[in-house]
């Protein structure tokens, strides 16, 4: 194994501990409300509460959708540019996308979150989740959310949108670049590199849809479906990456060792 091989997996492992990290940070930023609803031992959260709980929903939202697309990139990469894979990914710009990625999601967020605190809230006070989320607080809000409608369409369009479109459209690079492949056992092993990234998009992004056209155009439907897609979102990819990635950790693991068995000889 070559030295190129290595940094792949290097690469591959340092992505994977980036989205296992949001995943577990997603899963502790939301247990206490909904254990706490679920098992009957608290119905209430306070504005305080509910408002960093959003900020991190959110903000980790976001974290993931940049994660999947770093991943893209790194098999477009691999797939599209093999001999340059090490110069274009080195551990400097991946540290910079990293940094890069948690900027993006953190702080361009804080606006909208802020503001939050301000608001006056004079309707029911019920979420439609067992956990906090800006447009259910935008819901029982009473004061001006222009505001906060306009940005956060925004945000949703220049992030999870665009990061949607560019996976997108990565794939359709790779696939074109695959085809051209003569070998048929090469274009599949080329491919089979990808389904492990390829489920873990649909798990991200098929909840998100689901939530939010429950909440744009869902109004009229029982408030269990409203729970239920939002718990599918919260808990789905957190449960669901572990078991996609599992296999794919163990050849990135089988490749190392054996990388190492080759050194020693």
């Amino acid at each position: 194994m070559n030295k190129e091989g290595l940094s792949n997996a290097g690469i591959q492992t340092y992505l994977l501990a980036m989205l296992a990290l949001t995943d577990l940070c997603m899963g502790l930023s939301t247990v206490h409300t909904v254990l706490g609803i679920l098992w009957g031992l608290s119905q209430e959260v306070s504005l305080d509460a509910c408002i960093a709980q959003t900020y991190f929903i959110h903000g980790l939202s976001l974290t993931e959708s940049g994660v999947l697309l770093a991943m893209a990139f790194d098999r477009f990469t691999a797939i599209c540019n093999p001999l340059r894979y090490t110069s274009i990914l080195t551990s400097a710009r991946i540290t910079k996308i990293g940094l890069g990625i948690l900027v993006r999601s953190f702080v361009f967020i804080m606006a909208p979150i802020i503001r939050l605190k301000f608001f006056h809230y004079c309707h029911s006070h019920i979420l439609s989740h067992s956990f906090c989320l800006h447009q259910d607080l935008l819901r029982l809000a009473c004061s001006d959310i222009r505001f906060n409608s306009f940005y956060a369409l925004a945000l949703v369009i220049c992030t999870l949108l665009f990061d949607s479109m560019l996976i997108i459209v990565s794939y359709i690079l790779i696939l074109h670049s695959v085809l051209a492949i003569a070998s048929r056992e090469e274009r599949l092993k080329s491919l089979q590199t990808c389904v492990s990234h390829i489920c873990a998009v649909m798990v991200f992004y098929i909840p998100i849809i689901g939530l939010t056209m429950v909440h744009r155009f869902g109004k009229h439907l029982s408030p269990m479906v409203h729970v239920l897609m939002g718990n599918i979102y919260i808990i789905f990819p957190p449960l669901m990456n572990p078991i996609i990635y599992s296999v794919k950790t163990q050849q990135i693991r089988g490749r190392i060792q054996k990388w190492f068995s080759m050194k020693k000889e």
